[in-house]
């Protein structure tokens, strides 16, 4: 006799203890495969699946991408705190467009919120110049 089926939430809080953990329940949730995953990041597929091993980590502005695309929060895929579960499971109410474009997106207002950010530092730093 086989165990019972869990549902995908309950499935996708008990396989999330790692960054590779969180990762590849976050994308599974979100139906994706490695491949589109990868295809969507612009990354190999070997990467995403070292990433799930946890063999390998993406840098910053990956970790950033990834949120974005999967509609969690960096935090919770760094620590596992934060916005995650409910996030993901309320894509699933909606399109695979809908779901891409939201994650899109969130990706433009984080890449906006860094450009934005060093924007403010140039313009402090030369408006410092001018006063010397």
């Amino acid at each position: 006799m086989s165990a019972p089926m869990t549902d995908q939430a309950e499935t996708f809080q008990e396989t999330a203890a790692t960054f590779g953990g969180r990762l590849q329940a976050a994308r599974e949730t979100k139906g994706l495969t490695a491949q589109g995953l990868s295809e969507k990041l612009g990354v190999q597929p070997d990467t995403i699946d070292a990433w799930e091993k946890d063999e390998d980590s993406p840098r910053s502005n990956r970790i950033q991408m990834l949120a974005g695309l999967l509609n969690v929060s960096m935090v919770w895929l760094i620590n596992g705190e934060s916005n995650g579960t409910s996030n993901v499971e309320d894509s699933f109410d909606r399109s695979v467009a809908v779901n891409d474009a939201l994650g899109e997106i969130a990706q433009l207002k984080d890449t906006l919120s860094g450009a934005l950010e060093k924007l403010a530092q140039l313009e402090s730093r030369l408006q410092d110049t001018s006063e010397s």
